[in-house]
C-alpha cells in the first residue's frame, strides 16, 4: 500500500515521468522489438504529466491526482 500512496504523491509523479522518459529513450536507441515498450513508456509519462494513478483503483483509490492524495490524507484509512 505504502508504494501506492507514493506513487499517488508528487514525488511519485516525478517517479513516474522519469521512468516513463527513460524506458521510453531505451526503446527508441535499442529499436527492432524493444519499440513495444513504447506504449508502457507514453502511459508512465502521461501518468505523471496528467496527474493520475492507474494503480489507485487496485487499492480502492481515486484515480485522480488530488482526489487520491486527499483520500490517502484522511486519518480514517488503515
Amino acid at each position: 500500500m505504502a508504494i501506492i500512496e507514493f506513487l499517488g504523491s508528487n514525488p511519485g509523479r516525478w517517479v513516474r515521468g522519469i521512468i516513463g522518459v527513460a524506458l521510453g529513450v531505451f526503446a527508441i536507441v535499442a529499436g527492432q522489438w524493444w519499440l513495444l515498450l513504447l506504449l508502457p513508456a507514453v502511459l508512465l509519462l502521461a501518468s505523471g504529466i496528467f496527474d493520475f494513478c492507474l494503480l489507485g483503483p487496485l487499492a480502492r483509490l481515486p484515480m485522480r491526482g488530488r482526489a487520491f492524495r486527499a483520500a490517502c490524507a484522511r486519518p480514517s484509512r488503515a
